[in-house]
């Protein structure tokens, strides 16, 4: 992206951020997930930091959240409340520390080393400033923009965990977050749906409506706690010393507080806190990680409206934005056409997302998705990534809407497809999927796949026939006495068949993916991404740019091997074919005796089929072709030959050898 492309980019992010802004801290409502929010908002402050002439002032990232309402009194905070910056890995942890450490060592602060770190949990609520003089409570103000907030204290004196009285001496202010608990949100929405109402939306959005309620009464009616996290005054020289104190003035705190010595021990901390979130009290989404030493904290000083000393882990979302690179058809084992979304590659929940299932024809109009979209994909639980919205604000110039006919003409040229009635999808018409379903299976254990002795069309014929086999995977569920049971087996057959399929579960890798049937990709291809991705699930991860890069993949080959890797049902196979326990086992070529050497074979050998030729040839490292080019090393001549393969093998130079050749050539190798 050039900077005329990312000053468009970041004009449009500001518009859609300002505006959930407005609606989630104003008016407390949500147009999005705060897990899509922080996707974009991320991504605006990457534009920026790539391109910090952009920067302006009124930038999303230049602010804390929206203007207080004008129901309440506004308060001038004598210490902003700041915001932190997010971080979503270790490597950006990494870079915090370094340009932190190298800004100390610049001031001369403590030899340029953060000596220890302090982390706490991030609570999911509203901020809130508490005052207290001589020891009693005399104000509650709100964060606001940072720099003002509301007067809220009548609601916030209801909250039964503040202290209203402390023992020390003077003014003291206090943060935290203002939070309800789980279990109490989901109470009170069972009273508010007995009484036929919709209930409220989240527990965040709760607290907040809460807090800004003008009758005091609502407020003491939600349970709402304080869940204190700076002491701000009097100032102590560590964060932990301050949860001490904080602690011993009354104040509950998560309790997930901690000090590390080293960025190591801090990822130990995420990790552990990451396996058991989920059954915490409150909600949380990440966790704080400061330089411990307030001092050095405050003289690193803060950049726009955050500080140098701390930053926000953020957990994995299960929700995050992207764009639709391209839109590819998959067909699967049935027949049925499947739309798949190609994404730029996302974290979500944990993982690297690059594509999502875009289900049908009627899905795609439904969403209105098109190639150029940002949008908002989640798992919600599910191996397979879904699409839940695009954000049409940020739609590019002149994207179009996706003609569905049309994509199937242009990557199925050969293929004619129907809807048949009463159902939502597309189908290649003609073809029943016990048909396709046959010929896969056929396929799947035929010489050039995996070979499997005894699975030919007849006995593929019995078991779909008969429901034993319903996809590939149920191949590993069969036994000896299914078997048995069928009209052409008897014991020793059907043993036979049995041990043949079990013998077949770990099978070379180029093989496996021959087997699997991928559109376009035939034995060698199927060799070239063995050796480059060496497993299936590395190959499932591929991008556009990983495919093209290879030898004899071009777009349409990509494409498909796209399509296929992103199709659910495909998936779901390889996940099941883990399961029963087929293992794949890919060696590595470059040390066979023909690596890096290419052959082509070209007439009939009188002692083995040009399939078993190929076969040789690859099992020693070779590259088989299809043609005739500079870098081919020699040409297999057998009977009645291509006379336009001899010609260009001529002109090229290339040396011709025959079948005793060629026998000579691989008994040499073994």
């Amino acid at each position: 992206m050039d900077k005329k492309q990312a000053s468009q980019r970041i004009i449009k992010l500001r518009e859609l951020i300002n505006d959930y802004r407005y609606h989630y801290h104003v008016l407390d409502e949500s147009i999005m997930s705060e897990a899509a929010a922080d996707s974009l908002k991320h991504e605006l402050a990457e534009l920026e930091h790539k391109y910090p002439d952009l920067i302006t002032p009124d930038s999303p990232t230049q602010r804390v959240a929206g203007k207080p309402l004008d129901k309440f009194t506004k308060v001038t905070h004598a210490e902003r409340m700041i915001s932190l910056s997010d971080v979503f890995s270790e490597a950006e942890i990494r870079d915090w520390v370094r340009a932190d450490e190298k800004l100390m060592l610049e001031r001369g602060l403590n030899d340029g080393r953060i000596q220890a770190y302090f982390t706490d949990i991030k609570m999911d609520g509203l901020a809130c400033a508490l005052h207290y003089e001589d020891g009693l409570f005399v104000q509650a103000v709100t964060r606001g923009d940072g720099m003002v907030g509301e007067d809220v204290t009548m609601n916030v004196r209801t909250i039964e965990n503040i202290p209203l009285k402390i023992t020390e001496t003077g003014h003291v202010e206090v943060r935290g977050e203002i939070v309800i608990f789980k279990q109490d949100f989901e109470e009170l929405n069972a009273v508010e749906r007995k009484k036929g109402a919709a209930g409220f939306a989240n527990p965040r959005n709760l607290a907040a409506g809460s807090i800004r309620q003008l009758d005091p009464r609502v407020a003491a009616s939600r349970r709402l706690r304080f869940m204190a996290y700076d002491l701000v005054t009097p100032d102590l020289p560590t964060y932990s010393e301050s949860y001490v104190r904080l602690r011993e003035l009354g104040f509950r705190t998560s309790g997930e507080d901690h000090v590390f010595k080293s960025v190591g021990e801090v990822m130990q901390e995420i990790e552990r806190l990451d396996g058991y979130r989920e059954t915490l009290p409150f909600n949380t989404d990440g966790m704080v990680i400061k330089i411990n030493d307030r001092k050095i904290y405050k003289a690193l000083g803060i950049v726009g409206k955050t500080p140098r000393g701390a930053v926000a882990f953020k957990f994995p979302a299960e929700e995050s934005t992207t764009r639709v690179r391209d839109i590819v058809i998959s067909i699967g084992r049935t027949g049925a056409a499947t739309p798949v979304a190609i994404l730029d590659p996302v974290v979500v929940a944990g993982s690297t997302v690059r594509h999502a299932s875009l289900h049908n024809a009627d899905e795609i109009k439904r969403l209105d998705v098109r190639i150029g979209d940002t949008v908002i994909i989640y798992k919600a639980g599910d191996i397979i990534p879904q699409v839940k919205e695009v954000l049409v604000s940020l739609r590019p110039e002149g994207a179009r809407p996706f003609d569905y006919m049309e994509a199937l003409k242009q990557q199925y040229p050969e293929l004619e497809f129907e809807r048949p009635e009463g159902e939502v999808v597309y189908r290649v018409k003609g073809e029943d999927s016990d048909f396709i379903l046959k010929r896969a299976l056929e396929y799947y254990a035929s010489k050039s796949a995996l070979n499997i002795d005894g699975l030919g069309e007849k006995n593929v014929e019995a078991l779909v026939n008969a429901g034993l086999v319903r996809t590939i995977a149920d191949l590993y569920r069969l036994d000896a006495g299914k078997l048995k049971m069928l009209e052409r087996f008897g014991r020793v057959s059907s043993r036979k068949l049995f041990d043949a399929i079990q013998n077949s579960k770990r099978p070379q890798l180029n093989k496996f993916i021959t087997a699997l049937g991928i559109r376009h990709v035939g034995e060698q291809t199927a060799v070239t991404l063995a050796n480059h991705f060496g497993s299936i699930d590395a190959l499932l991860q591929a991008t556009e740019e990983d495919l093209v890069k290879l030898p004899d993949i071009g777009q349409v080959v990509a494409e498909s091997i796209l399509a296929w890797c992103a199709d659910e049902d495909n998936i779901k196979l390889w996940q099941e074919l883990k399961e029963l326990g087929v293992e794949p086992v890919h060696v590595d070529q470059s040390s066979l005796p023909l690596a890096g050497k290419s052959y082509l074979v070209t007439g009939t050998l009188s002692d083995m089929g040009r399939e078993e030729a190929e076969d040789q040839l690859r099992t020693l490292g070779a590259t088989v072709t299809s043609g005739v080019t500079k870098s081919t090393t020699a040409l297999i001549v057998g009977d009645k030959p291509g006379k336009s393969k001899l010609t260009k093998a001529a002109k090229l130079g290339i040396e011709l050898i025959d079948e005793a050749g060629f026998k000579k050539l691989i008994s040499a190798q073994k």
